[in-house]
């Protein structure tokens, strides 16, 4: 499994990089590439076309309905929609019950048809608390963790391969377990300690992604949604003074090897109960 990092920046579009958007791939059996999109955030659906076909996704996942997670599904919405194929079916999208009445708002009508044309684009798929689903060989669970919005971490496994994404959160009890035992852990660092103390339950340090991917137990940390005004060595060392981790910062165009880990010979390795078992 691999993760295509699309957009990285906090909160906005930069000069650098997009907004929040990740693409996850992994390779079936028999050869065949599944492909899941995290979030498609302000400025990302440009390069997400330098990445990929869009009419190759297989589904569109959105942590939360902040602009800098979920806007340029418009641009998606308007690719399928009125894309000279005609024979591209619904794009299976999971996020908040809210988000199709969101995407109605944004582009100022009444139904989730556009216009012109009899079809809806989504096939729009509510994501709640603890909530399990599958796209091919992904099996992705989801979380309610702590932001000002409703948001959600997501715990994508295939195999042994084991990728989470923190979406947007402070630190919080459910975001440790949805990362116990990741083989990497995606995860925001978007504050910094001090300067932006004055904030709580938005999004983490770098010291507190840190501390988080320890007490997971992680094998890897990328750290991603940093703003442009912050200089990304900040949160960097936050994050290196208490984890000694591999740990690195993400940057646009990025690609992420999830390697699963190297059990002993005679050992099943670390096992992680599937999340309806351990409620």
């Amino acid at each position: 499994m691999r993760a295509h990092v699309i957009g990285c920046n906090g909160s906005f579009a930069g000069t650098e990089s997009a907004a929040s958007s990740y693409l996850v791939e992994h390779e079936d059996a028999d050869g065949r590439t599944w492909r899941v999109l995290f979030d498609l955030g302000s400025g990302a659906f440009g390069p997400l076309q330098r990445a990929v076909d869009p009419a190759l996704l297989d589904a569109v996942v959105i942590s939360h309905l902040h602009p800098d997670h979920y806007l340029d599904l418009t641009g998606l919405e308007v690719f399928l929609a009125y894309n000279e194929r005609q024979d591209l079916p619904q794009m299976p999208l999971w996020g908040p019950a809210a988000l199709p009445a969101r995407i109605r708002a944004v582009m100022d009508r009444a139904d989730d048809v556009p216009d012109g044309v009899t079809e809806v684009p989504f096939d729009y798929r509510p994501v709640t608390d603890r909530a399990t689903f599958s796209v091919g060989p992904l099996q992705i669970e989801a979380r309610l963790v702590v932001h000002p919005v409703e948001s959600y971490g997501f715990r994508i496994t295939a195999g042994d391969e084991v990728l989470v994404y923190s979406g947007d959160s402070d630190e919080c009890e459910a975001l440790d377990e949805l990362a116990t035992g990741a083989d990497l852990f995606l995860v925001e660092a978007g504050y910094i300690e001090e300067r932006d103390d004055r904030f709580t339950g938005v999004h983490l340090t770098g010291r507190r992604a840190g501390e988080t991917a320890v007490r997971a137990g992680v094998r890897r940390v990328a750290l991603t949604h940093i703003p442009c005004w912050t200089d990304p060595a900040i949160p960097e060392g936050e994050a290196r003074a208490v984890c000694d981790l591999p740990l690195q910062v993400v940057r646009a165009f990025d690609v992420l090897e999830v390697r699963p880990r190297v059990s002993p010979v005679g050992s099943a390795g670390p096992v992680r109960a599937p999340l309806a078992a351990r409620r």
